[in-house]
């Protein structure tokens, strides 16, 4: 993946919208990525595989559901707020 400071995506901007048609482009400021930019085309790939994901968790949960494998908000959270 290329990797380009912000300061220079910025001033080249219309080469960074180029380059996104081939790779994904990181941005990066002081040395910390603070961006991807992809292509709209990977951005579509992914939005659909997370869609894919979030319908197959959501079968498994209703899937469970049907077969009575239910648990109460308290065991879900509750490991999660004691200290």
């Amino acid at each position: 993946m290329h990797v380009i400071p912000a300061q220079q995506a910025k001033n080249q901007f219309g080469d960074l919208l180029m380059k996104v048609q081939r790779e994904p482009v990181e941005i990066s400021k002081h040395g910390k990525r603070v961006a991807v930019v992809i292509s709209p085309e990977e951005y579509d790939h992914f939005t659909q595989l997370k869609l894919q994901q979030l319908k197959a968790v959501l079968a498994e949960s209703m899937a469970q559901a049907d077969s009575g494998d239910l648990h109460n908000i308290d065991d879900v959270f509750g490991p999660l707020t004691e200290k």
